[in-house]
Parts: C-alpha cells; structure tokens; sequence
C-alpha cells in the first residue's frame, strides 16, 4: 500500500510539472507570435508588435509614451484594401508604411503628428496594401526608405491571414 502510494505521489508530481512546463513553454511561444522582426533594405531590423485582429488594428499605438528607434507596429489585413489609419489618442508622431502584398513600400507619410483635436484626419494609400507598419517619427528618412522598396519578414504562421 505504501508503495502505491508513493508511485501515485510521484506520478501526480511528474504530471503537475510536465504541465507547468508546457504551460511556460506555451506562453513563452504565444508571446513571441505577438512580435516579428522587420529588415529594413539598409540591413536594420524592427521588432514590431503585431496588429492582428479587428479589435487590435483598432487600437493600435493608442495611448502608448512613445516608441524606440527599434520598434513599431505592423498591421496585417487578410487582402489588399485601401486602409485608412487615424491618430486618435496618440500621445506622438510617427511614419506610416503601407506595403503590398510583396512587402514593398506603396505609401510613405512622414511625422504624422498625433491629433490634438476631433475630427481627426485619416491617411491611406491611393494604392492597396495588405500591411501597414507604424514607426518612431523620422525612422522613414533614417532609414532612407523610398516607394517600392521591400521590407523582410516572416509572420508567426498563426499570423498568416490568408
């Protein structure tokens, strides 16, 4: 009887632990689909959050202190459209990138400045795009990024909407 006791103390202790592993594991995985690395054609890379889904391209940068050199936000959309973004309870400029399905730039608009009053104005491309990404303001010149040029990334395949 102690014996079986023992065998079902280390066998429920094995379980709980191979659960708190996968657990981490996991949590560590979905956060990491969250972000993705962008290579600029200089060679630089962006770490950029990912917007998603309808509630987190709504959102966007609201509300953030600012971004760092490094940083930005890559809108994916399931096609290519005409997006229109807004800078409502944004707290900084930024650069705004519309790119096609090829990843190249189809739309630059430079240090646009967060909306100090409503209405606030939209910005789209004339030209569909399938992602947008947001940058710290400057971060287009720095870089000297130009229509038509193409930006590398992979998205998490849980982020492929297609």
């Amino acid at each position: 009887m102690l014996k079986q006791d023992k065998r079902q103390n280390i066998t429920t202790k094995l379980f709980l632990f191979g659960t708190l592993i996968f657990l981490v594991l996991s949590s560590v995985h979905s956060s990491r689909e969250k972000f993705v690395k962008i290579f600029l054609p200089n060679g630089t890379s962006i770490t950029a959050e990912l917007a998603i889904t309808e509630a987190e391209r709504q959102r966007g940068l609201m509300f953030r202190e600012a971004l760092l050199p490094d940083q930005g936000m890559l809108f994916v959309f399931e096609e290519e459209d005409i997006y229109y973004i807004w800078m409502k309870n944004m707290k900084f400029s930024i650069d705004i990138l519309w790119l096609d399905k090829e990843k190249r730039i189809v739309h630059i608009e430079k240090k646009v400045p967060s909306c100090k009053k409503e209405p606030c104005p939209s910005y789209y491309s004339k030209t569909p795009s399938m992602y947008v990404l947001e940058l710290r303001a400057g971060s287009a010149e720095e870089n000297k990024l130009k229509l038509h040029d193409r930006l590398d990334f992979i998205l998490p395949i849980k982020s492929q909407i297609r």
